[in-house]
C-alpha cells in the first residue's frame, strides 16, 4: 500500500509539474508584445489585412499585437527576418504566395526555406487572378480572347516578372493553346493606364486594384480564376464557366511562425485567427478587398503549400524565371 501511495503521489507531482510548466509557458508567451511582420510596404492588401487581424488578436489574446513592415526582394527580406527570429511566440509572418511557395522556385538565394524554417499557422484567404480588358476594345468576353489569340498573339500585361499574375498568364496560355506577348510592368497602376490607352489588349492580375475601373465602366472583367463567382463581381463568370474547366489561380495569404515555436502557441494562434476569420469584422474587411476567407488547421496549410508548389513548379521552370 505504501509503495502504491508513493507511486501515486509521484505521478501527481509529475502531472502538476507539466500543468505548471504549460501555464508558465503560456503566461510567458503572452507577457511580451507580439509582432506580425508584413514583408511589403504599408498600404498594400497584406498590410491592411494584417492590421485588421492584429487589432482583433490584441483583444482576443489580451496582449499588444503590432504590425511591422519589412519589404524588399519580393517579400524575402521580411520572411528571412521571421525565419531567424526566436521561436518563442513573439514573432509571426503574414505571408503571401511568393514567400510561402513560389519564390523558392525562382530565387537562387532567399535566406530561408519556407518548408524548413516556418511553422504553418493558418491559411487566411485567397485573392483570385482576374482577366481584364478595355470596354469596346478587342475583347468583350473570354471566349473572344481565346478565339482571337489562337492565330495572332495578343498583348497581355502582367504586374511584374514572376508575379502570380504573370505565371497565371503563362499557365493560361499553355492550357488554352493560345499565343500571347508578355508585357511586364512594375505594378497594377501602369497596367490600368496602358489598358485605358489601348496599348495592350488584356491583363492578368489580382482583382483588387481594378475595382474602381470596373465601377466606372472603363475596364471590363472578362473572367475570374476562382472556384466561384465573387459577390463584388456577380456578373463576371469564372474561368471555368467561360470555357476552361477547373482553372483556378489566386494570390493567397497565410500566417506563419518561426519553426520550433511551441505547439500550444501554434494551436492558440490558429484558434484565435480562425475566430477572426469567422467574425463579422474579418469577413467584412476581407470581402471589401475581394479576398475569399479560408481558415482551417496548420496541417491544411502545409498540404496547400505543397500543392501550390507542385502546380507552379513546372510553369516557372518552363519559363526559366530566375532571380
Amino acid at each position: 500500500m505504501v509503495a502504491i501511495t508513493r507511486r501515486f503521489c509521484a505521478g501527481l507531482a509529475a502531472l502538476a509539474a507539466v500543468i505548471l510548466s504549460g501555464s508558465a509557458g503560456a503566461q510567458g508567451w503572452l507577457s511580451r508584445p507580439i509582432t506580425v511582420v508584413v514583408p511589403f510596404a504599408t498600404g498594400v492588401s497584406s498590410d491592411v489585412m494584417a492590421r485588421g487581424l492584429a487589432e482583433f488578436l490584441t483583444r482576443e489574446l489580451g496582449q499588444s499585437v503590432i504590425v511591422e513592415n519589412k519589404g524588399g526582394a519580393g517579400g524575402n527580406i521580411g520572411a528571412a527576418h521571421v525565419a531567424r527570429a526566436k521561436p518563442d511566440g513573439s514573432t509571426f509572418l503574414f505571408a503571401s504566395t511568393g514567400q510561402a511557395a513560389t519564390n523558392k522556385l525562382m530565387y537562387k538565394e532567399m535566406g530561408y526555406d519556407p518548408d524548413r524554417d516556418f511553422a504553418p499557422i493558418v491559411l487566411l484567404g485567397k485573392l483570385p487572378v482576374i482577366i481584364v480588358a478595355k470596354k469596346g476594345r478587342k475583347f468583350a468576353s473570354m471566349k473572344e480572347l481565346l478565339d482571337k489569340s489562337k492565330d495572332a498573339a495578343s498583348n497581355v500585361g502582367f504586374p511584374g516578372n514572376g508575379t502570380l499574375g504573370h505565371i497565371t498568364g503563362l499557365l493560361f496560355a499553355r492550357t488554352a493553346g493560345i499565343q500571347i506577348n508578355e508585357v511586364q510592368y512594375t505594378g497594377s497602376g501602369k497596367i490600368i493606364g496602358d489598358l485605358m490607352g489601348g496599348h495592350i489588349d488584356a491583363a492578368m492580375d489580382s482583382a483588387g486594384a481594378y475595382m474602381g475601373a470596373f465601377k466606372d465602366g472603363s475596364l471590363v472583367p472578362l473572367a475570374l480564376a476562382a472556384a466561384k463567382r465573387s459577390p463584388l463581381l456577380p456578373e463576371t463568370p469564372t474561368v471555368s464557366e467561360a470555357g476552361m474547366p477547373g482553372f483556378e489561380a489566386s494570390v493567397w495569404y497565410a500566417l506563419f511562425a518561426p519553426a520550433g515555436t511551441p505547439e500550444d502557441v501554434v494551436a492558440r494562434m490558429n484558434a484565435a485567427t480562425n475566430a477572426y476569420l469567422a467574425s463579422d469584422a474579418g469577413k467584412a474587411l476581407f470581402g471589401r478587398l475581394g479576398v475569399d476567407v479560408a481558415g482551417g488547421k496548420p496541417t491544411d496549410l502545409k498540404a496547400f503549400m505543397a500543392a501550390e508548389t507542385a502546380k507552379w513548379g513546372p510553369v516557372i521552370a518552363a519559363a526559366k524565371i530566375q532571380f
